[in-house]
Parts: C-alpha cells; sequence; structure tokens
C-alpha cells in the first residue's frame, strides 16, 4: 500500500502515515520515503516506536551513518546514536538557524530525529526551505553572489568546546581538530541539480574576496532574507514523532522556550547518500 503524504507548506515539510519505522522497511518504501524527502525536504512520521538500534538499522537504510558528533554525546552502546538532552540546567544551544555541521569539507547529507520526551508546551522546530530562498532573490543578488565561495567553522559550538570551566586550551584543541571549510555561496544539489542557497547563521563566517565589512553587509542581509515564514514549515513535536530532512538543501532552528521543562531527543545524522547518482 502506498504512503500516505500530506504536504504542509507549499515549500517545505510533508507528514507521512502508514508505514512503521521500526519494523524492517522493503525496499520500495525505503524509496518512497527518500523521494518524499527529495521532493519536500524535511518529512514527519508520527508516533513511532524506535529503539536506538531500530533508529541506527532506519539510518542505515539511506547511507552511512556519521559517529561520534564532535559536541553532543551518543546514547550509551550506540556511537552513531547522539542524545539531545535539555532542561534547566542544560540550556539549549541550537536555538539558530544551521544546517548541520558545514564546517566540514563534506557535510552530511541527513539527519533523523526521533522524539523520546517532550516538554507538555514548546520546543517546536522550524525548517527552511534553501530552494525557496534563493529562488526569491531578486534577480541581480542571484548574478552577484553565484560566483562567489564562503568560509564555514565551528560557530556557536565554540561554547561548547569552551565548557562551564572555560576552557580556552580545549577550545583550541577543538578549533585545531575540525578546522574549516570553503562552500560555494550557491549551492547545486547533487541529486536534483537545483540550485540552493548555501550559507547559515551558525557556521557561516566570511565571503572570500571581500573585505569584512563587505562580507559581514552581504551575510546579513541573504540570513535576513531567508528567515522569511514562506520558506518554513514550524513542526510541533510529540512523543514518537520522527523528522527526517535533507541537510544540503535546508535549515533549521530548534526553539528554545521550554526551559525549565525536559526534553530528550536521538538522532544519528547519515553522512553519505547512497542513492546519489541514482536518481534524478
Amino acid at each position: 500500500m502506498p504512503l500516505k503524504i500530506t504536504p504542509l507548506t507549499p515549500a517545505i515539510g510533508a507528514e507521512i502515515r502508514g508505514v512503521d519505522l521500526g519494523a524492517p522497511l522493503g525496499a520500495g518504501v525505503v524509496e518512497e520515503i527518500y523521494r518524499a524527502l527529495l521532493a519536500h525536504l524535511v518529512i514527519f512520521f508520527r508516533g513511532q516506536k524506535l529503539a536506538p538500534g531500530a533508529l541506527v538499522r532506519l539510518g542505515e537504510a539511506f547511507g552511512t551513518l556519521d559517529r561520534p558528533h564532535p559536541v553532543y554525546p551518543p546514547v550509551e552502546g550506540f556511537a552513531e546514536v547522539v542524545k539531545l538532552e535539555n532542561d534547566g540546567d542544560r540550556p539549549a544551544d541550537t536555538n539558530e538557524w544551521h544546517a548541520d555541521l558545514t564546517f566540514r569539507r563534506k557535510p552530511p547529507f541527513a539527519s533523523i530525529l526521533h522524539a523520546i520526551t517532550i516538554p507538555e508546551a514548546g520546543g517546536d522546530t522550524l525548517w527552511a526551505s534553501m530552494y525557496a530562498a534563493y529562488e526569491a532573490l531578486p534577480a541581480t543578488v542571484r548574478t552577484q553572489i553565484e560566483p562567489l565561495y564562503a568560509v564555514h567553522d565551528m560557530g556557536s559550538f565554540r561554547n561548547a568546546a569552551l565548557g562551564r570551566d572555560n576552557d580556552v586550551e580545549a577550545m583550541n584543541e577543538a578549533l585545531a581538530q575540525t578546522g574549516s571549510a570553503v562552500h560555494k555561496v550557491v549551492a547545486r544539489h547533487p541529486v536534483t541539480g537545483r540550485s540552493l542557497l548555501y550559507v547559515n547563521q551558525s557556521f557561516t563566517r566570511h565571503i572570500v574576496g571581500l573585505s569584512t565589512t563587505d562580507s559581514d553587509r552581504l551575510l546579513h542581509y541573504l540570513y535576513n532574507h531567508a528567515n522569511r515564514p514562506e520558506f518554513q514549515v514550524r513542526f510541533r513535536w510529540s512523543e514518537g514523532a520522527v523528522a527526517m530532512w535533507d541537510n544540503r538543501a535546508s535549515q533549521h532552528y530548534a526553539v528554545a522556550d521550554y526551559a525549565p521543562a525536559y526534553r530528550c531527543m536521538n538522532r544519528v545524522t547519515v553522512v553519505d547518500d547512497k542513492r546519489a547518482g541514482e536518481v534524478k
């Protein structure tokens, strides 16, 4: 039986029903999910029971999993599963628009996030389409930014590296290990071939070839442009809900409005898209 796929906005997001992600998935179902991901950039599933091992199997159906995350701890016994816990003593630090790990030379393909415990109110996550953001730019701006490159580094993750003890040496070591990367400001999706805006407020630091003043001015213009509701979907979490997003063409923002309530999520990050080059 085909999956029931309901788009949530014209630009981004769809909810999928009719599948148990914790059960073994046939190749046809995985292909349907993959095509929905390409079409909608972020897809949602409600009421899923996923033990960490099942979450790993789900991620591996789409590609190679990352391990470990440079900042967040893993679930015990599962190096691939990142445990994201926040409350009054562990404030959330992902309330900035970002695509995951763009300071790497090859940022990951996708992430899958499973809600374990959610607060009674708050804790929504927003995603934005960078296809839509690029296509809505004035033609003169698209022409201006087409040849440009930008430097990405670990950005706000510096704070986590510094830690509560303000360990400057630990930060220096983290910066040395993580490094930085240079990416096109206008990227091409490796599967769809569509153009997209590829800068994000958390990790993009400088436009190559511009002065700091001119780079900051252009980047802030692009950030403000991309932060428009027309490009976004907002998801209200429920226990067991799953979100999977294409990190190559979207950004997300985790709303940190629920402290001191407790929120716990498990996540796997898919580094390589094993279907890239096969699907157009």
